[in-house]
């Protein structure tokens, strides 16, 4: 139930715009302010801000954003989610709660165009659902996070940006809650759509623009732990899996753990010669990985240095947590 509110929606609006958080009011408000400033009519639309770590600074911005649009015609709500973790969960409780025949995700860090509702609400004449464009701004000489964020520009389908009639999302269920984490759930959705022959379209004219967050040193480290759930995404759909992500295991970290594991078990039965040899291949990956994650990011000392620590781990944890993912959802992913 929306916070304030005797039931889910006073009025049916056109469309909902769903927007999951999670304790960062000050992205949220740069966001909101975006969204309360569309390009069409307020009362043809709401916003839902579904808190997934219910705080009293969300709910008091979302509440005072409420107060001040309401005036115009625009609802703005604030539910709070408890009964879930993770974004898909949050989506799921925004969507669900919402009445709008047609639901639009963004997320909290994000700055939808003045012309995005507009945009997507055409996109939507002849589809189902449709993706759209989102553009990262970058420095001119980015870092290897930055840069890896940058990848939401190519993908076909991301909650960032996108646009579903609720009929669809009724259909398939919504999202998947097992995806914990903000990693695969989107293309899980864009899957199960288009396996029931749900049209997903294109809305290049429906633009949010999402600035890279600042990260902490080695966040690269923690982020492989997102690598369970493309098991989880390979055993729902396995065909759409190899056609439109085509990730295939990675060789060099299988080359870079072998040999180290060959190094380690060679000084124990004091096969030196054999030790060294391993040992080459084992440093010599690690550092042909570390150089390639170089190539077109930042060379001051603070970066290379994290790149260097952080290559000498990345291989060990991206096979840890695949495998994980494989035991956890019972699927051959290697």
């Amino acid at each position: 139930m929306f916070a304030g509110y005797p039931g889910a929606l006073l009025t049916r609006r056109e469309i909902a715009v769903v927007v999951p958080t999670y304790r960062r009011p000050d992205l949220l408000r740069r966001c909101m302010e975006a969204l309360c400033a569309q390009d069409i009519e307020p009362q043809r639309y709401e916003i839902v801000v579904c808190d997934d770590g219910p705080d009293e600074a969300t709910r008091a911005l979302v509440e005072s954003i409420a107060a001040r649009e309401a005036s115009r015609g625009l609802a703005v709500h604030y539910l709070a989610v408890t009964a879930t973790q993770g974004p898909a969960g949050a989506r799921n409780a925004g969507w669900r709660a919402a009445h709008a025949p047609n639901i639009a995700f963004t997320d909290d860090d994000t700055i939808p165009q003045p012309n995005w509702l507009r945009a997507g609400l055409a996109s939507l004449a002849d589809a189902q659902a449709a993706a759209g464009r989102v553009v990262v701004p970058l420095q001119d000489v980015p870092t290897d996070y930055e840069l890896d964020a940058s990848g939401l520009e190519r993908a076909e389908f991301v909650t960032a940006n996108v646009f579903v009639q609720r009929e669809a999302l009724l259909a398939v269920g919504g999202f998947d809650e097992r995806f914990t984490s903000a990693w695969r759930e989107d293309s899980d959705l864009q899957f199960s759509l288009l396996s029931i022959g749900v049209n997903v379209a294109r809305a290049d004219d429906a633009v949010v623009v999402h600035p890279v967050r600042p990260a902490h040193w080695g966040v690269s480290l923690s982020q492989q732990r997102k690598s369970r759930f493309e098991a989880l995404l390979f055993r729902k759909h396995p065909s759409f899996y190899r056609e439109r992500i085509g990730a295939r295991p990675p060789v060099l970290y299988y080359v870079i753990l072998i040999g180290l594991l060959v190094t380690l078990m060679a000084l124990a039965a004091g096969q030196g010669a054999v030790a060294a040899a391993a040992a080459l291949v084992w440093l010599g990956g690690t550092a042909w990985f570390c150089a390639r994650r170089l190539r077109a990011t930042r060379r001051d000392a603070r970066h290379v240095l994290e790149m260097a620590w952080t290559s000498l781990w990345i291989p060990f944890l991206s096979i840890f947590w695949r495998l994980n993912g494989a035991v956890r959802y019972r699927v051959w992913f290697l």
